[in-house]
């Protein structure tokens, strides 16, 4: 009898472990225009979220939505909720760098939107040398497995400025602490620059935040994050970024390369990691 007792105890204990597993993911699904013949969003929206389904991803930041994206998004993925903003008006207009989230699992405690700007990050504006308004979303969770809450941080840097991508790095670091304090962090995000920038090692060097890619003991990483419809694939390179903050600990890493029909559901892949908390 002791002998099951203790099994049972195992499996359970092992159960609540698992359970307390989730995924976190960043995807910049390429925004809706009318240029890219052959990969129109209306063609793409279903693959796109029936992978993000199959994998399970259970909270994720986005870049490049525009509000019916956004909206669709919502639609095809049952359960699920954002948080977010335009960047050309505060509300519905223009890129959102929205943040979603599985509402079986957490709840949001509070959110919001910054503009990545030495001058104001209230409202909409470029920072710095930067080509177009960037922003980053936050939001405050709580997972509802453990009651244990964390800040959630999701951004697209700007495809020009390479001061307003440094300068975004510090600002974002500056905000974590301003908004949650001493809460763990996840950072998610099209960082526009690949593992070697110094606007990446103003991250990766803080000693604030590190890259899930660096801690994880299983990477899945079979080309670059960035394909270009399958026209910029390479064999390694790392623009799409997971940055996390103890007592996070993660258990794997990869890019999804999956497509259908020969096409890929965006320019870029999704990088994923499967995070515990220690």
């Amino acid at each position: 009898m002791k002998k099951y007792f203790i099994l049972a105890a195992a499996l359970c204990l092992s159960y609540i472990t698992y359970a307390q597993d989730f995924i976190a993911a960043t995807y910049n699904i390429r925004q809706r225009n009318t240029i890219d013949t052959g990969n129109m969003w209306v063609d793409r929206k279903i693959p796109l979220t029936n992978l993000i389904k199959y994998h399970g991803f259970d909270i994720f930041g986005v870049q490049e939505a525009f509000h019916d994206q956004v909206q669709d998004l919502k639609t095809l993925l049952p359960g699920f909720d954002y948080v977010g903003v335009g960047r050309d008006d505060g509300a519905q207009e223009g890129e959102h760098s929205a943040i979603y989230y599985n509402t079986n699992r957490f709840k949001v405690i509070k959110s919001g939107t910054f503009w990545l700007s030495a001058t104001d990050t209230e409202h909409p504006n470029k920072g710095w040398d930067a080509a177009l308004p960037r922003i980053c979303t936050w939001g405050v969770f709580e997972d509802k497995a453990n009651k244990k809450r964390f800040i959630f941080m999701n951004t697209h840097f700007d495809h020009i400025g390479r001061t307003a991508r440094t300068e975004s790095a510090k600002l974002i670091l500056t905000k974590a602490k301003e908004f949650a304090k001493d809460l763990p962090l996840i950072l998610t995000g099209d960082f526009n620059v690949d593992e070697k920038d110094e606007a990446y090692f103003t991250l990766a060097n803080s000693k604030v935040v590190t890259d899930v890619h660096d801690l994880s003991p299983l990477k899945y990483e079979p080309n670059s994050s960035f394909n270009g419809w399958g026209k910029s694939l390479r064999a390694s390179g790392r623009i799409d970024h997971i940055f996390i903050t103890k007592p996070f600990q993660t258990k794997k890493y990869g890019i999804l390369t999956d497509t259908y029909m020969s096409k890929f559901p965006s320019d870029h892949f999704p990088v994923v990691t499967t995070l515990s908390w220690k």
